[in-house]
């Protein structure tokens, strides 16, 4: 069968999910890009059917004409694969118009815009965060009104945790509105402030059902971090997938993934376990997750993840087996925005938990700093047991530091 995969940039975890899809047995595999086809590895480039570039890699216009290029070539798609959270909207424009199975325009709109998101779950008793799209001050002040601080401001598109942040009282509020004047072209999505542990809930669909799910433990939350540039943080994967938190939470999220409409596909849902012990889901994504999730995935199973969320979406295959291990990923940090100066606390590191590294990518000096929460670099730890996994991440965070240059030098 003809796949194509709509990659607008060759991000290294871009590269695995096309190399994973490109060794599905059966399928012929195009890829559609902003990058030109030079800056794929040879390896991968082998592999494929065809590549066609386009001026911009999230316009459903431009994605639609090289589709048609690569059809004249190749032969007409049977489905068209994406990762990426903006191409999601645009992809699921192409197939409609090309009549291409997969997830189409109006369920791709309820996971991409989350104040839509939000209002469908609420409509449907489902718990999550009261919210408001604001497309002016007014409507804003009065939402923080009728919530109280703190209430967290995010933008309605928004993808991993970008221009997101806290407000903590009528200051902090004034000043957003001073900087961030919403307005109808550019609303913001304010949020009551949720507490408790925030945990993630991957699943893989097929009809509707749940065929696999899994679920990890932020610690702390992402929104912590963004606020702390110093704050080193971890996921931890249980080797266990059963247990309290997912009897919590997978009724929920499976109510969740059907009314806003996905029937087949991997969904990443962010959610909270209260203090009271309800769960409250923060949003959703009908993609697989970033921040390394699918390599402690394939760490955690002795599988590969990559290849399997796409023979899930070409294929309506996946069977993952039996997880094996706890899995856990600490994503390093260094404060400020200065280039990296110095790692601190590697050779103590290595010495304690070298034994249980199973992937690392390090910060180097002279290394800019990163925008994301994600952080300057990351390292995966691997055990039988939970609680290795989880002491082991706090002792990481804790002896390894990121030491920058003051910002200019």
């Amino acid at each position: 069968m003809h796949v194509v995969f709509v990659a607008p940039f060759f991000m290294s975890a871009t590269l695995r999910f096309i190399k994973g899809a490109a060794e599905l047995p059966g399928v012929r595999l195009s890829l559609v890009s902003q990058d030109p086809l030079d800056r794929l590895p040879p390896s991968l480039r082998a592999r494929l059917s065809a590549h066609q570039q386009v001026p911009d890699g999230l316009n459903p216009a431009h994605i639609a004409i090289a589709i048609e290029k690569l059809a004249s070539r190749t032969g007409q798609p049977e489905r068209i694969l994406a990762t990426l959270e903006q191409a999601q909207v645009p992809v699921a424009q192409v197939r409609e118009a090309l009549g291409v199975a997969g997830l189409g325009v109006e369920a791709s709109r309820n996971f991409r815009d989350k104040a839509r998101m939000k209002s469908i779950l609420r409509g449907a008793g489902i718990a999550c965060a009261r919210h408001r799209l604001a497309g002016d001050a007014r409507t804003a002040r009065d939402f923080v009104e009728q919530v109280g601080f703190p209430v967290v401001v995010k933008p309605p598109a928004g993808a991993g945790a970008k221009a997101t942040f806290k407000l903590e009282n009528i200051a902090d509020f004034e000043k957003y509105i001073a900087a961030y004047p919403p307005n109808p072209a550019n609303p913001g999505l304010l949020e009551e402030f949720m507490t408790g542990s925030e945990h993630s809930y991957e699943s893989a669909l097929l009809g509707g059902e749940t065929c696999w799910s899994s679920w990890s433990a932020y610690m702390p939350s992402p929104l912590q971090v963004l606020e702390n540039d110093w704050m080193q943080w971890c996921v931890l994967l249980p080797r266990s997938t059963a247990g309290d938190e997912h009897l919590a939470i997978a009724p929920s999220a499976l109510a969740a993934l059907r009314v806003l409409g996905l029937e087949n596909g991997f969904s990443h849902l962010e959610w909270f376990r209260r203090e009271d012990g309800s769960v409250a889901i923060s949003e959703v994504g009908a993609r697989p997750p970033g921040a390394q999730f699918m390599s402690l995935l394939s760490h955690a199973h002795d599988w590969d993840f990559y290849r399997g969320w796409a023979g899930l979406m070409a294929l309506d295959e996946f069977a993952p087996p039996e997880r094996k291990y706890a899995c856990g990923a600490a994503y390093i940090r260094g404060q400020g925005r200065g280039p990296v100066k110095a790692i601190h606390g590697l050779d103590r590191a290595q010495a304690r938990l070298g034994d249980l590294v199973v992937e690392a990518h390090l910060p180097k000096p002279g290394q800019a700093a990163s925008d994301s929460y994600e952080g300057d670099g990351f390292v995966i730890l691997r055990h039988p047991d939970t609680a290795v996994i989880r002491d082991a991440l706090q002792e990481l965070v804790s002896t390894v530091q990121v030491e920058r240059a003051p910002a200019g030098h």
